[in-house]
């Protein structure tokens, strides 16, 4: 099942998010309808923030400065994945090593200290900290989390194309606790939800962070 988004749908509609809510809940209500996107938004939220699926991250390049420890990060970051350093001439890129920010100023405390930089921190919500401080202009590639855009606004998503069940459960999850519903249905759609969401995670933080080469083929024990 492939699920999209269509705002101000009132007769199901197979594959149509917003519809498909309503069909499941019964629930028509004026009201009710209008925060159907909020429903679905906190569901994608707590989805981005439970698994490490590549259609979750994305990677920009930019520059580090001479004399300058700090890298400012882009506005729709969220984690970091992984950042490396390019070589000025042979553009041969290296990773730098995740460390807090207290082993950057200790470890570089001399303000003229400058070379390739080895190591990056968290320095606040906006910005990472290098150490030591470059040396060079030298080009760099960052890898982050970051949220997608949301179906309520796009149309259509990597979720609602390939894992449309985990989405569905999620959201009607929301849209039942929005209701006061009964516990006992409010718990089946959380358990449908971490069923799928078991699903997911096998494929984001199973398959594909598997090499068959280094890993080996998925095998079940025969007895």
């Amino acid at each position: 099942m492939i699920l999209t988004y269509a705002a101000g749908v009132t007769l199901p509609a197979p594959g149509n998010l917003w519809s498909e809510i309503q069909t499941y809940t019964s629930n028509y209500e004026t009201t009710f309808v209008s925060d159907i996107p909020t429903f679905i938004t906190a569901a994608e939220e707590r989805i981005f923030n439970s698994v490490q699926h590549p259609a979750f991250r994305k990677n920009q390049t930019g520059n580090m400065t001479f004399g300058n420890k700090y890298l400012t990060l882009p506005t729709d970051w969220l984690a970091t994945h992984s950042l490396t350093v390019m070589d000025p001439v042979t553009q041969a890129q290296t990773f730098l090593l995740n460390k807090d920010v207290n082993f950057i100023r200790e470890a570089y405390s001399l303000p003229n200290y400058y070379s390739t930089p080895l190591y990056y921190g968290q320095f606040d919500p906006t910005t990472l900290i290098l150490g030591p401080t470059p040396d060079a202009n030298y080009g760099v590639e960052l890898h982050y989390f970051y949220y997608p855009a949301s179906i309520t606004t796009a149309g259509t998503s990597w979720l609602g194309n390939n894992f449309a069940s985990v989405l569905l459960y999620g959201a009607l999850r929301e849209a039942y606790v929005y209701m006061k519903g009964e516990a006992d249905v409010i718990q089946m759609y959380e358990n449908k939800y971490q069923e799928s969401m078991a699903l997911l995670k096998v494929l984001s933080d199973g398959k594909d962070r598997r090499d068959s080469y280094r890993s080996g083929q998925t095998r079940v024990p025969v007895p």
